[in-house]
């Protein structure tokens, strides 16, 4: 793999994201439903980044340049927000029903965790590659450990915002709607959408047409997962 970042500005530059994600934790109403997803990812972050210092040097550039862009498509998604402008469909849900009383707090951490696996980091993939001069084929390991990522998210979520097994009962709307998306199938379809990208990426008008269905059909499943559920 060709390398065009060096380690310590890969590294410096996930020290920037990380230093945004703490100050937007600090600015971010507790009871925001943006607050709720950026919390557990925030959290998630921090307890991935020794792992991931702990490996080759290659590896580290590779896996630090995919995560720094990862990470940018969320905080770009905010910036617009916070700016008044559209951020992209896949996160328009999330910003539109952030302070809905009838949204719990794990839909908000699902259909962040969906915009970002579904839209965010299919994107990433191909930026990182753009960066590094090479193929997704090499990124497969660095896909899989942000997958490992994700799936620590969703225990935050299980652990932090879903009820006890005694109180989220069978004929909760909440198991229904938490069913209905699985983690697994969602990076199943990321990568054969970066592979996608990446295969058509000297197609812009085809590229740039996948890339909005994509964006608008992760929207649509958000949307769904902020469904309000009665009490």
């Amino acid at each position: 793999m060709a390398h065009c970042e060096h380690v310590p500005t890969a590294a410096l530059a996930a020290d920037t994201v990380l230093s945004r994600m703490r100050a937007l934790d600090t600015a971010l109403p507790a009871r925001d439903g943006v607050a709720v997803f950026h919390r557990v990812y925030l959290a998630a972050t921090r307890e991935a980044r020794p792992h991931l210092r702990g490996g080759r040097s290659g590896d580290v550039a590779a896996a630090t340049a995919l995560d720094v862009r990862f990470a940018e498509r969320y905080l770009a998604a905010v910036d617009a927000a916070e700016d008044a402008r559209r951020p992209p469909a896949c996160w328009r849900p999330l910003f539109q029903f952030r302070r809905h009383p009838g949204v719990r707090p794990p839909q908000f951490a699902l259909a962040g965790i969906n915009a970002h696996v579904g839209h965010d980091l299919a994107l990433a993939v191909v930026d990182t590659c753009r960066t590094l001069g090479c193929e997704p084929v090499e990124l497969e390991a660095e896909f899989d450990r942000v997958g490992d990522l994700l799936a620590a998210l969703e225990e935050h979520v299980r652990e932090e915002l879903l009820p006890g097994p005694d109180l989220l009962r069978v004929t909760d709307p909440l198991t229904h709607l938490l069913g209905s998306w699985s983690l697994e199938r969602a990076l199943d379809a990321t990568w054969s959408a970066a592979r996608a990208l990446w295969a058509l990426r000297r197609l812009p008008d085809v590229a740039g047409e996948f890339t909005e269905r994509l964006d608008a059909a992760v929207g649509f499943a958000g949307r769904m997962l902020l469904t309000p559920l009665p009490d």
